[in-house]
């Protein structure tokens, strides 16, 4: 009884140290993952003293955390972002995940003098991203990426980790019963393993958005419906011998992009359950290694890591995006970003439970790697991306809105947004606000005291505003209402000025030297996309002359405003000074040209 009180007290005391923690985190740019680990770390056996070595309880813990993390992934992850990067994301969590796992493990080989086999193992343990590290960066560090950049890294997280489990278990085998595998097995498990748990997930998904819609429950039984759902189809994937991974995080895809009654619900919830696994997850990984056991390979493991992020993520994104019409700049940051994290720890285990020997070597390096990766990358990605010129233009900061989902009104919702200071809703009049077609204000709260919104000559900070509409289009409305980055921020990634995209291509040749060509009839948006062969998103760049258009603001898929970079990423040094120099004395004092505010 006393030891169950004490287990009580202590995850209550981590999970509590861990908050505390990760604020601390914060202030100083450490990867708040990194941080959990560390405290596990410390509380361990080297440390406090807990003693923790239930390497198939650890596997469960695990594998039911990567559930949760994947499924609140892919309620996050936008149909519009998997749209846009499907074909770079499934090249590097095919191709990108096979090329990983054989350059490092041509290094593990040769800094720990193991067989070709074994070298294997360590490669598919550490070759896939983690979706929490990922997640994590994309979302909650507040980096503007680039969208094609960012989207790429996000899908991809979420749909590597099947080939990675794939090639962990072929190398367990290849160690434990030496042998010729055959090809056409190799490619019926591939096929089993992506495509059908692709399938489950997304049946599933349909499923359980039908649920929702259908069911009348309590407020609180939905989000816990879809929890159930989602391990449920995690648990059958991996029963059927699919990827459970793959069938989770499109199941959640499937869920967040579909119209249900219960959308804020589901994901308000599942976004503090996702932060619950994350802690746990990560303070539990701390908790089963013993930094004193890593001393006799701690060397090795560590040129390993850094063979993994210096050589074999490089060449991995290199050679599966070479034909997709990537920048350099954006692979050599895709290389950088390729974080680990919990999922090679987790599949550390794997070798261990299978009674490989000397498995936990292999857990020992799996979480060396993950350790540098998250020094190492995690607190510089911010660093790579303005050395590289990835940062798109600042999204607003989320403002303060609630929402209420509406008994009988399928896929639309009560929203109360609070107009924040320097918000373009506080710094623009009503009529001037562009409020999607399919959102309507039903009223404004001003002084305290509700006003129709015809009566309305502006918004005040503090304002609240009630409106009604389906989750996309609130979602665009929080733009409006939320402050917007200031100073540099707001500038990054947009260029030096910024035109309207039904600007003529040929005007702004002649004002900034570049010759359009046959193409000068079209607006600079459509020259934009002309150049970069597809539809642009937010940050996309192409050279025209010695100046870079900008995909600067978009609404939805349509580009709105184009900037003019006059120093394009390429250039260094004083080439960089000249053509920005030039450019400035190029622009005239009256522009003939509208600009953006």
């Amino acid at each position: 009884m006393e030891l169950v009180n004490h287990i009580i007290l202590l995850a209550g005391l981590l999970l509590l140290l861990a908050i505390f923690a990760g604020q601390v985190s914060s202030r100083i740019g450490a990867p708040v993952l990194l941080v959990f680990l560390a405290l596990g770390m410390l509380a361990g056996e080297d440390g406090y003293g807990i003693f923790f070595n239930d390497y198939q309880l650890a596997y469960l813990i695990g594998s039911l955390a990567l559930a949760v993390i994947l499924f609140d992934g892919g309620l996050r992850t936008r149909a519009e972002t998997f749209k846009l990067a499907r074909w770079p994301a499934l090249s590097l969590a095919t191709v990108g995940v096979v090329v990983t796992a054989g350059v490092t493990g041509l290094a593990a080989a040769l800094a720990l003098d193991l067989g070709w086999r074994e070298g294997l193992l360590v490669g598919a343990i550490v070759a896939s991203t983690d979706a929490a590290a990922v997640f994590f960066l994309l979302h909650l560090r507040g980096l503007g990426l680039r969208a094609r950049v960012s989207a790429t890294l996000e899908v991809e997280s979420g749909l590597n980790d099947p080939m990675a489990v794939l090639l962990t278990v072929v190398a367990i085998t290849l160690v434990t019963a030496p042998g010729p595998i055959s090809g056409w097995h190799l490619a019926l498990e591939f096929v089993l393993e992506m495509g059908g748990g692709a399938a489950l997930g997304v049946i599933a998904g349909f499923a359980l958005v039908g649920l929702v819609n259908r069911l009348e429950l309590a407020d609180g039984l939905y989000p816990i419906l879809a929890l159930s759902a989602a391990l449920f189809v995690y648990g059958l994937a991996q029963a059927l011998g699919t990827s459970g991974f793959m069938a989770v995080y499109l199941a959640g895809f499937i869920l967040g992009n579909k119209r249900h009654k219960a959308d804020r619900l589901i994901r308000r919830f599942h976004d503090g359950l996702a932060w619950l696994a994350q802690i746990t997850l990560f303070v539990m990984l701390g908790l089963l290694v013993t930094p004193s056991k890593l001393e006799p390979f701690a060397a090795e493991a560590v040129l390993v890591a850094l063979a993994l992020v210096f050589l074999a993520r490089p060449l991995a994104v290199f050679i599966s995006l070479a034909p997709l019409r990537f920048s350099w700049g954006e692979l050599w940051f895709m290389s950088w970003v390729g974080l680990r994290g919990a999922v090679p720890i987790v599949l550390g285990t794997m070798p261990v439970l299978a009674g490989v020997p000397g498995a936990e070597t292999y857990f020992g390096i799996a979480f060396v790697v993950v350790l540098v990766s998250l020094v190492v990358q995690g607190w510089t990605v911010g660093l790579a991306a303005r050395l590289l010129g990835m940062l798109a233009p600042a999204e607003p900061e989320a403002p303060t809105r609630a929402d209420f989902d509406l008994a009988g009104e399928e896929g639309r919702q009560l929203a109360v947004f609070t107009v924040a200071p320097d918000s373009e809703a506080a710094t623009r009049t009503r009529g001037r606000l562009l409020i999607p077609e399919n959102v309507q204000v039903l009223t404004l709260i001003q002084n305290g005291c509700p006003v129709r919104p015809e009566d309305a000559a502006g918004l005040q900070p503090g304002d609240a505003v009630l409106c009604l509409g389906d989750p996309p289009a609130l979602a665009v409305m929080d733009r409006l209402f939320g402050r917007r980055a200031a100073g540099v921020a707001q500038r990054q990634g947009i260029g030096d000025f910024q035109l309207q995209a039904d600007t003529p291509a040929r005007e702004v040749g002649l004002l900034y030297g570049f010759d359009p060509g046959p193409d000068g009839d079209l607006m600079l948006g459509a020259f934009l996309a002309k150049r970069l062969g597809r539809t642009p998103a937010l940050g996309d760049r192409a050279r025209a002359g010695e100046v870079e258009l900008v995909a600067a603001q978009m609404d939805g898929d349509r580009l709105v405003q184009v900037g003019i970079d006059l120093t394009p990423e390429e250039e260094r040094g004083w080439s960089r000074v000249k053509t920005r120099l030039a450019g400035f004395r190029r622009r005239p004092k009256q522009a003939p040209l509208e600009a953006a505010e």
